[in-house]
């Protein structure tokens, strides 16, 4: 247990140190979606029944919880390549869960502090979303999710530019093509199939329901659940192998 609040206090340490660079760089994306769709759409385009701000806000919630929460694969490669951190945890008595479980609540946080600086921007848009606990359920379990999935690529990485590839070719299209902007139902039916794979799919599709007041979609739900499960087994793995 102590080896595990080490490292996430100081992951927090470094957080607020540049907190306020941090929080700018969460609202700058979701800002520019809110005034781009907001004002070129809003109310006039309807989707599913709802304005497009309010099926976009969910999306975008989805979205930043998983680029935030992967973010923190960025912050173990710096300790890792230059200031040689890991080298220390790997002298540490620390173990592999502790260290692992310590990254992954970092990226959770992450995540959570830019899912609120997303529903303080959709505040003046007066866009009424119900915020209840199956929400928060799914943006925790979605966070969790990326952050295992981003220690254990984390460990894979061999420099900097490996994990711009990785988000180039994984975390940018998931973003873009995971029912974040659009309904899936869309697609060719083929594009749906494929893209039913992607946590995010289902992330977006569980987040939006609650948000706007669906019966939970506990398949979505359970399946983040499961995955990221496999997720944080993967990081365990990976972590194990970079300390041989």
């Amino acid at each position: 247990m102590n080896g595990f609040i080490a490292v996430y206090l100081r992951e927090m340490l470094i957080l607020k140190h540049r907190l306020k660079r941090q929080l700018a760089g969460m609202a700058v994306s979701p800002l520019l979606y809110l005034i781009a769709f907001g004002y070129a759409m809003g109310d006039s385009v309807q989707i599913e029944g709802v304005g497009y701000l309010q099926f976009l806000i969910p999306g975008l919630v989805a979205m930043s919880s998983m680029t935030q929460s992967f973010g923190i694969a960025t912050d173990i490669n710096v300790a890792r390549f230059y200031w040689h951190i890991f080298e220390e945890f790997q002298a540490a008595p620390i173990s592999n869960v502790a260290y692992v479980g310590g990254e992954v609540l970092a990226g959770m946080t992450r995540a959570l502090l830019a899912v609120g600086v997303i529903l303080i921007l959709g505040l003046p848009f007066g866009v009424m979303l119900q915020y209840g606990p199956v929400f928060w359920l799914t943006v925790i379990l979605n966070s969790f999710t990326f952050a295992s999935l981003a220690v254990a690529l984390a460990m894979l990485v061999k420099s900097h530019a490996d994990q711009s590839l990785l988000t180039s070719f994984v975390i940018t299209p998931m973003a873009f093509l995971g029912g974040t902007f659009f309904p899936l139902e869309r697609l060719p039916v083929w594009a749906q199939k494929v893209l039913q794979a992607l946590p995010l799919t289902h992330a977006s599709g569980a987040i939006r329901t609650a948000a706007l007041g669906g019966p939970p979609d506990w398949r979505g739900i359970l399946l983040l659940a499961g995955v990221g499960a496999v997720f944080f087994a993967g990081a365990l793995m990976t972590v194990k192998q970079a300390r041989d």
